[in-house]
């Protein structure tokens, strides 16, 4: 299991040892036959994956911190999941993709940049704590970017949209920073 510890707070979070549940909208409901994963835009071909055959991809374990933009850190999170280099070693990127924009159940996205993805603690969770992650904290698959604050970690993902230019995802768009780093206080866009 890989640990990924550097310095634990950013300044202004306040650590806890609960886990609060914050999102937009309604849990979506899981349909085991009918979900997908794509990965599309600036690739080569599409590539799609149904729930079981995402599943049986490569697995890894990590532990890592949680910043949320609502100034709480929860600590030694360990997570199990699909690492983000497994999907990018089965697609072939086109020269222009620079960003991501990640989809999610309910028409919510979180925009990255592609070499902050491109890094060896992020991945397609699934488990939290050796259980399945919860419907209300992503199930059936989260992504977890720990160098970011938590709304970039998208729940319910469903698309990864390879982009050669960056564009505001669904906080970006109401006034949260397009950052996003929590070592930098990247909190809200006039910041």
């Amino acid at each position: 299991m890989r640990h990924f510890r550097e310095p634990r707070v950013p300044p202004g979070q306040v650590v806890t040892s609960k886990f609060p549940v914050l999102h937009y909208g309604a849990v979506p409901p899981f349909d085991r036959l009918a979900w997908r994963l794509r990965a599309f835009g600036e690739v080569e071909e599409m590539v799609e994956w149904s729930f079981d055959g995402f599943m049986r991809l490569p697995k890894v374990e990590m532990i890592s911190d949680a910043h949320c933009v609502t100034r709480w850190s929860k600590l030694d999170n360990r997570w199990e999941g699909v690492a983000f280099r497994e999907i990018l070693a089965r697609i072939k990127l086109r020269p222009e993709a620079r960003f991501v924009l990640v989809h999610a159940d309910g028409g919510y996205t979180a925009n990255l940049p592609l070499d902050v993805l491109d890094d060896e603690n992020v991945l397609f969770a699934h488990k939290y704590d050796g259980k399945d992650i919860t419907p209300d904290h992503g199930w059936p698959l989260r992504l977890v970017v720990p160098k970011r604050y938590f709304w970039k970690s998208v729940k319910w993902v469903r698309g990864i949209e390879f982009i050669a230019q960056d564009r505001p995802g669904f906080w970006e768009m109401r006034g949260y920073h397009n950052d996003g780093d929590p070592w930098k206080e990247q909190r809200y866009s006039e910041e």
